[in-house]
């Protein structure tokens, strides 16, 4: 038993195969140019972010921090936050802790809405990113910890 070749189908199917093949051909060719330009676009979007969460953290850190960490974290009531030793020793994650459940023992209260504070998460995130602003200009100050003004 013979079977009909339908030449038009043929055609049509070998169109679509070669379309096929192009589309893959030149994806594979797209490919490691997008790798190549992808992560620098990812870096300023990230330095971006960045940018724009300092300076929702400023404002917050003027209302919220300011009164006892001084206008710029230089101490006051509550430790100079901006100082080397500081900025060193603390990571974001446990900045953010601090800020969040506040510091037993002391007057730094719970600023997370969790713990009954009036900040958001993205607003404490907001505050870490501003304080680490600080850390390329920040002054050496072994008495970071002291409460009293200096």
């Amino acid at each position: 038993m013979a079977y009909d070749v339908d030449t038009e189908l043929e055609r049509s199917t070998n169109r679509i195969m070669v379309v096929g093949a192009a589309l893959l051909i030149g994806m594979a060719l797209v490919f490691p140019l997008y790798r190549w330009i992808e992560p620098s676009d990812r870096e300023a979007s990230r330095e971006a972010q960045l940018d724009s969460l300092a300076e929702a953290g400023q404002d917050l850190w003027g209302f919220n921090c300011a009164s006892c960490h001084g206008l710029n974290g230089e101490g006051g009531l509550g430790p100079a936050l901006n100082s080397e030793q500081f900025l060193q020793a603390a990571t974001d994650e446990q900045a953010e802790l601090l800020i969040s459940v506040g510091v037993p023992g002391s007057q730094m209260g719970a600023y997370s809405q969790d713990f009954g504070g009036p900040l958001t998460g993205e607003q404490i995130e907001a505050i870490v990113v501003y304080i680490r602003s600080w850390e390329e200009t920040a002054p050496d100050r072994p008495d970071w910890r002291d409460v009293a003004a200096n």
